[in-house]
């Protein structure tokens, strides 16, 4: 499941498609003004919303969009599955869990990133020098999303067995902490935590994500928007792949908006966001072929509770425009 970074052609073949999407959009303000309609949006800090107004795709709205924001993607999900939100996003394993309960949920557009800027962290003074170090330590990560599934990939490839290792399951403020005090012996996270934990705690690197893990973090829709607010659901998604087009030629603006509204140091944000490379991606039949290895993986794993057709969970529609493009 590695990802070529070098290779831009998602990019392209977005950016292609935006001009098309401009007349899509302009078609659309025009039915949205006769009847106002209220999109709701969850949202983590410095996240969507701070895109779309930095980059200016909030402006001109034909529609409202009511923001709320969120801690983490979990409550964001359980928002979607109680029918609280219309539109969220999160990483792809965290939609798959709730998915796999039965949530009325679809992913219909997203972003993916260079899978090394998911990896295993170790304390600057530890012993753990790779991943065939991690038999019988103590490592956390947040279960049923990315850092349990590292974690468990990573021993994998190390060919130690998953029992062999502790999985401690802790949120990221949480196992920052615990990292530092010693209680845990890695953790598996992603940025920026990653730079803020390599560049001021001088944590070490001593795994990453690259050819296990996609990557992906979703757009996540209801079923009951997706039926009833199709209109104005495609116009967020394609704002959404304007801005992070956008944000890739401004990272340096970027990272310093998002650093004075979320106080994260804004060198932290300027390695995250050169790293992450994060680019809008066409939801094809490459995509939920990746994603489908990674749920497999994920089963097999006890993460997810059953075997899942991702084509299922996702709706392509919504990029399609971009996917026909190339």
């Amino acid at each position: 499941m590695s990802i070529n970074f070098d290779d831009h052609s998602i990019t392209r073949r977005l950016a292609a498609s935006l001009f098309a999407a401009a007349i899509t959009l302009s078609t659309a303000a025009a039915s949205f003004a006769a009847d106002t309609v209220v999109l709701r949006v969850g949202d983590q800090k410095g996240g969507n919303r701070s895109l779309l107004e930095i980059s200016g795709y909030a402006k001109d709205l034909p529609y409202k969009i009511e923001w709320s924001e969120f801690p983490a993607a979990a409550p964001i999900l359980e928002a979607l599955n109680a029918g609280a939100l219309d539109v969220g996003y999160t990483g792809d394993l965290s939609f798959l869990s709730v998915y796999a309960a039965g949530a009325p949920i679809k992913a219909i557009g997203g972003t993916k990133s260079d899978a090394k800027t998911q990896a295993i962290l170790v304390r600057q003074d530890s012993p753990i020098k790779s991943a065939a170090d991690l038999k019988g330590k103590r490592l956390a990560g947040t279960r049923g999303g990315w850092g349990q599934f590292l974690i468990d990939a990573t021993l994998e490839k190390a060919q130690i067995k998953l029992e062999d290792a502790t999985f401690a399951p802790l949120g990221p403020v949480d196992a920052k902490i615990a990292l530092v005090a010693g209680s845990i012996d890695a953790w598996a996270v992603w940025e920026p935590y990653v730079s803020f934990a390599t560049l001021k705690d001088k944590a070490r690197v001593i795994a990453d994500g690259e050819g296990l893990t996609p990557t992906i973090t979703f757009i996540v829709a209801s079923d009951n928007a997706i039926a009833t607010k199709r209109a104005v659901v495609q116009d967020l998604v394609q704002r959404l792949n304007k801005a992070r087009l956008w944000s890739l030629d401004h990272v340096a603006e970027y990272a310093k908006s998002t650093a004075e509204l979320t106080k994260l140091p804004e060198d932290v944000l300027l390695s995250a966001y050169t790293a992450q490379r994060t680019s809008p991606i066409v939801i094809d039949q490459n995509v939920v072929k990746e994603v489908q290895e990674a749920s497999d993986r994920s089963t097999r794993y006890g993460i997810l509770p059953k075997t899942l057709d991702v084509s299922k969970a996702v709706d392509r529609s919504f990029t399609a425009a971009a996917a026909g493009s190339n």
